[in-house]
């Protein structure tokens, strides 16, 4: 994602206030997307419907498993301490409480430090042995606030911390989730909106951790960027303009007056080149949004 498009977007919807001030709708939609993505990725049964129901109304769902509706309410509670500020610090201490928000009662030993050595499923990569974590995870802590003082690239200090807390991987379960609200709460500190990574954007996550392993931050940062440009778009959907509003491309197509084709579009918003998002099974994009590309690649 190019980014004077990122920047572009961000400053329209600092334009409409703080990050963490944002009207209470708008941030229960984006608590919902996330719950509903940052559990899914992990296998979570629930429908983007389901988390909608019980997190909007606290109604169960019937034929899902206890564990899938625990973890919903749960991390939707977790994700509110995280954008009030309550937990606000990216530290081992916060990673403790929020694992142990999560899993309460979902596993048995929630807010704990593995104490078995672990595999991670799909990938080459072997997680440090439990005696190197306690050492590991304060150097973690160290390197993440050197890149503050440095002030780092934000998506470059972003691609760092996960991976280094990722490839620790300090808990017996849950450090993905985990992990994703330490993101976002770096993100929210530095004044960029909730990171979504939906069930679709899997793959593409896994094999930027994976690339990681070997060939550096490249790629996760990519992700990460395209990404937020996502998450800028749906916020400004709801605290927008009219030309902010998500459309279908074709549509977003019409109110923008663009020559491109429906196909170029879905084809550039999944190359991470016009921002967009999946939502329902369908692209969407805004005016604003092509405009920007429009306006930016026009102009190299």
């Amino acid at each position: 994602m190019d980014r004077h498009i990122l920047s572009r977007l961000r400053e329209r919807m600092l334009d409409r206030g703080s990050i963490r001030n944002l009207p209470e709708k708008t941030l229960q939609e984006s608590f919902i997307l996330n719950t509903w993505g940052t559990n899914a990725i992990e296998g979570n049964s629930l429908t983007l419907d389901e988390v909608t129901k019980v997190i909007e109304s606290g109604m169960s769902v019937a034929n899902r498993p206890v564990r899938d509706l625990i973890e919903t309410i749960q991390h939707r509670a977790a994700l509110s301490e995280v954008v009030s500020g309550k937990i606000g610090e990216i530290n081992m201490k916060s990673a403790l409480n929020l694992h142990n928000m999560i899993f309460h009662g979902v596993l048995l030993d929630p807010g704990k430090w593995r104490t078995v050595n672990v595999r991670i499923s799909g990938s080459k990569y072997s997680p440090p042995r439990v005696e190197k974590l306690i050492s590991l995870l304060q150097e973690w802590e160290r390197h993440y606030i050197e890149m503050e003082m440095k002030r780092e690239d934000v998506f470059f200090q972003a691609a760092e911390m996960h991976f280094g807390f990722e490839s620790i991987h300090p808990f017996s379960d849950g450090n993905g989730r985990v992990g994703r609200l330490l993101l976002n709460i770096h993100f929210l500190n530095h004044n960029w909106p909730l990171l979504q990574i939906l069930p679709h954007d899997r793959n593409s996550y896994l094999k930027a951790l994976e690339s990681a392993y070997h060939n550096g931050m490249n790629s996760l940062k990519s992700f990460f960027e395209t990404n937020m440009a996502r998450s800028l778009v749906f916020v400004l959907d709801m605290v927008g303009s009219e030309d902010d509003k998500l459309l279908t491309l074709n549509e977003a197509k019409k109110a923008s007056g663009t020559d491109y084709s429906t196909k170029y579009l879905a084809l550039r918003i999944q190359q991470g080149e016009v921002p967009g998002i999946r939502l329902n099974s369908r692209w969407k994009t805004s005016p604003a949004a092509i405009g920007l590309y429009r306006e930016i690649k026009g102009r190299e």
